[in-house]
């Protein structure tokens, strides 16, 4: 019996044990390769991760001076922002806020910690806009934000910088051909084309069986379309809608830096008359007409006060009643047949006003020989009965002073024929080169055309036969919504009857109602309160022959006293290299 190993049992056994062996150090060579890629990823995610957080800290400190930035704009201007610079530059996140801060080391461009960089790179100037108000200008100034950060704890030391640059910019209302602070409908209107920005603070309502042709960018911070309305339906809407911009919902509030909230009653109160304790060099107090004014008209039972000024002057000159009441006038009254009342009106003659204040001793020496007073504040408080009113009426305008003028009043105001056009020729036209800056402000405006009668003003509105009327100014006045039988939602009457009328346009022929300037409701009414009827109750409508005035696109032709909206515009951001202020993205 044969008991020695067989040779080739052994070359098996040495062979297994080579290729265990090979194996295992695949084995091992592929586990060192897995735990080293593991490492390797780890340690990359913990540098992305750390890239992240800072990144995220830089912009986190840019944003907090962007609301600082935004916040004091708003409610103090360019100047009081400038000042503040170096309040924005310690402006960092802190560990008392947060202790997650504690781990990041902020600094701005020059390795200073605990600073960001914060500067103003172009002085305001009035241009063009940028961002969602391009087409628009206004007074804008420019600002860079950097804020550069490390995270103190991480395993890599890691500097990230965000890069913001910023407009602020204040854009003066009358350069909306419409602007709202509410809802704003076009519902059921006439046929209409606009030929100049729109913007609401809320929803814009379309829809009507006569055409609308916005032909420029329509904005609203609520919703754009047409729907269910005032006893309308989606069937009604048979009119065509034209846009020739772009039509964008959802946008920021434009808004009135007056210190407060702009709801309706907030804003009202630039037309009122300023509490005593209140500083004209509040927020509210620079935006008030009475402190604007160069000329106050002060109406009360037993007084008429008229004062001349400059804007927000403290010492007033008086003006003898015997002097003033040339131009003025306060026994005058007719009948509103929208509010059912008599108005007693404080009158002002413009033709008499300009050749009155020519050769008036307290007016040139507070303003200078040639110059008008160019903002006039009227408030008639006299007491009134349940039948009455106290109102404003504007007479003879078709020349104004050559510096403009602005009416603002507390009151219902009425304009009566033709409104600030100099060359006849122009009358009915979009012509507007013979017309001097000019806005009216009021509670509610009316217009009366060159052939209104007072003494018509009791009798069926079909007796009173207007004549075609041109007025040149930018309006803002309030409104009054209505609920009435046909709806259960509030209705205006829409843009288009935001002047109000008293008279019958529709007598054949039609008579025209040339409008160039600008539409703006802030605020509703407050005393001139009855709601809109449809037509052929108080009055008929014309054919309305509304226009933007270009005009108002340019700096020194301004209405004077111009409400602006201030707001901020996002420029550039970018993830910047560290330590730089300087460095221009590219996309």
């Amino acid at each position: 019996m044969n008991t020695n190993p067989s040779p080739r049992l052994a070359e098996r056994t040495g062979y297994a044990l080579v290729m265990v062996m090979v194996f295992s150090a695949i084995g091992l060579m592929v586990l060192t390769g897995t735990m080293n890629w593991a490492s390797q990823t780890a340690l990359m995610n913990e540098r992305n991760n750390q890239i992240s957080a800072t990144t995220f800290a830089a912009e986190a400190s840019t944003e907090r001076i962007v609301s600082r930035l935004m916040f004091d704009y708003k409610a103090s201007g360019e100047s009081a922002t400038f000042n503040n610079l170096t309040s924005y530059r310690t402006n960092v996140p802190a560990a008392s806020e947060n202790s997650y801060w504690a781990s990041f080391q902020f600094s701005n461009a020059s390795g200073t910690t605990n600073q960001n960089y914060v500067e103003r790179t172009q002085s305001q100037i009035f241009t063009n806009l940028s961002g969602p108000y391009a087409g628009l200008r206004g007074f804008v100034s420019n600002y860079r934000v950097v804020s550069n950060a490390r995270q103190t704890t991480g395993r890599f030391t890691i500097t990230n910088a965000v890069q913001q640059d910023l407009q602020l910019a204040s854009i003066p209302v009358f350069q909306f051909a419409i602007f709202y602070n509410s809802l704003l409908e076009f519902t059921w209107a006439a046929p209409l084309v606009v030929r100049g920005r729109v913007h609401a603070n809320s929803n814009i309502f379309l829809g009507s069986s006569a055409s609308l042709d916005l032909q420029q960018d329509v904005t609203a911070t609520g919703t754009i379309g047409k729907q269910d309305w005032f006893g309308y339906t989606m069937a009604n809407y048979t009119g065509s809608i034209t846009y020739g911009g772009t039509a964008t919902s959802n946008t920021s509030a434009l808004t009135l830096p007056i210190g407060t909230n702009n709801s309706a009653a907030a804003v009202r109160e630039v037309i009122n008359i300023p509490p005593t304790a209140e500083s004209m060099s509040s927020p509210m107090g620079q935006q008030r007409f009475y402190n604007k004014a160069e000329m106050l008209i002060l109406v009360s039972n037993s007084t008429v006060v008229v004062k001349v000024k400059t804007p927000f002057d403290a010492s007033p000159t008086t003006i003898n009643w015997s002097n003033a009441n040339y131009f003025i006038s306060t026994n005058t009254s007719f009948t509103d047949q929208r509010e059912n009342k008599v108005m007693r009106t404080t009158e002002l003659d413009i033709t008499k006003f300009r050749t009155w204040a020519a050769t008036n001793t307290a007016v040139i020496a507070k303003l200078g020989a040639g110059n008008a007073p160019n903002i006039i504040y009227v408030a008639d408080d006299r007491s009134v009965t349940a039948s009455q009113k106290t109102a404003v009426r504007l007479i003879n305008g078709q020349t104004l002073p050559t510096r403009g003028l602005t009416l603002a009043s507390v009151n219902p105001l009425y304009v009566k024929g033709h409104f600030n056009c100099t060359n006849a020729a122009h009358l009915g036209t979009t012509n507007t080169t013979s017309s001097r800056p000019s806005s009216l402000i009021a509670d509610a405006l009316t217009i009366q055309s060159g052939a209104w009668s007072d003494a018509a003003s009791t009798s069926a509105y079909s007796s009173r036969v207007p004549s075609d009327t041109t007025v040149n100014a930018a309006l803002l006045a309030g409104m009054v919504y209505s609920a009435g039988a046909t709806g259960t939602s509030p209705m205006s009457g829409g843009v288009v009857n935001f002047p109000r009328l008293l008279e019958a346009w529709q007598q054949s022929p039609s008579r025209v109602l040339t409008l160039n300037g600008s539409l703006v409701n802030l605020f509703n009414s407050a005393r001139a309160t009855a709601p809109f009827q449809s037509p052929g109750v108080y009055y008929s409508a014309p054919n309305r022959n509304f226009n933007f005035d270009p005009n108002f696109l340019d700096s020194t032709k301004m209405p004077p006293g111009s409400p602006e909206l201030r707001v901020l515009i996002r420029g550039a951001w970018a993830a910047a290299p560290p330590n730089r202020t300087n460095y221009v993205a590219s996309f």
